[in-house]
């Protein structure tokens, strides 16, 4: 089966193109790179000729509200009208779980993306997942100075490899709609994972400090509340894996 993956070059769709694969199918990625741009709908037409599903896993990066809602109507409106026109069957997107219960300016991209799927006329599911393992990483990153002010805050974290094989297996099924929340198997402190990061090597060496975040996210608004797959591979286990440097 033909199935094209939007953002197939990223962090979560490199996994999904290598599922797609190893279950015997023919991915086809979306990105610049592959002359296909989502924002204005270059390459689109050609590279969805003969694609039975659609993956989306394109993503941005930014903390800017009006950048993420333009990013995700823009390319969203873009894939979808190409997936209609091609004769796709499903469209699957991946999500994030609490993105409507926790104010964030990036979730509210992430929302658009999820009602322009909805709203198209090639059937759909929508897969929310946890934040992946890499996600405290991404925090500390993104704080400087010597102190590291880090959310007060319950996740549930999943290897990102098992959300790429979770999206394989819903492309190739049945439209389901909502689909049932994808976690890892067991709620961690990100404050915790912080320090194990760090205390690795994973991340550069300075004292963390635990802040209450409003908008939902430090009193939980981040983890499943229903029932769906969970993941098996636990932080600990992902970060005993790494090969990790401490950044000078």
């Amino acid at each position: 089966m033909k199935i094209a993956v939007a953002g197939g070059t990223g962090v979560a769709g490199r996994y999904v193109v290598e599922a797609l694969r190893a279950r015997g199918h023919e991915p086809v990625v979306l990105s610049r790179a592959k002359g296909v741009d989502l924002l204005d709908g270059t390459g689109l037409e050609a590279a969805l000729a003969g694609a039975e599903g659609v993956v989306d896993v394109a993503n941005v990066t930014t903390m800017r509200k009006k950048v993420a809602v333009d990013f995700f109507d823009r390319a969203g409106r873009n894939l979808v009208a190409a997936a209609e026109r091609a004769g796709v069957r499903h469209l699957v997107t991946l999500s994030i779980v609490g993105v409507d219960r926790v104010r964030n300016p990036y979730y509210a991209g992430k929302l658009r993306q999820e009602e322009i799927a909805r709203g198209g006329a090639v059937p759909w599911t929508i897969l929310r997942a946890t934040q992946f393992h890499e996600f405290a990483g991404q925090v500390l990153s993104g704080v400087p100075g010597p102190i590291a002010a880090v959310p007060k805050a319950p996740v549930q974290p999943i290897a990102v490899r098992e959300v790429g094989e979770a999206l394989a297996d819903l492309v190739v099924g049945q439209p389901q709609g909502m689909a049932g929340e994808l976690a890892g198997p067991r709620v961690e402190s990100l404050v915790d994972m912080a320090r194990a990061l760090i205390a690795a090597g994973g991340a550069r060496r300075r004292p963390v400090l635990p802040m209450y975040f409003p908008g939902g996210m430090s009193s939980g608004g981040l983890l499943p509340t229903g029932p769906g797959l969970r993941g098996t591979q636990t932080f600990a286990d992902w970060l005993g894996q790494q090969k990790v440097t401490a950044p000078a």
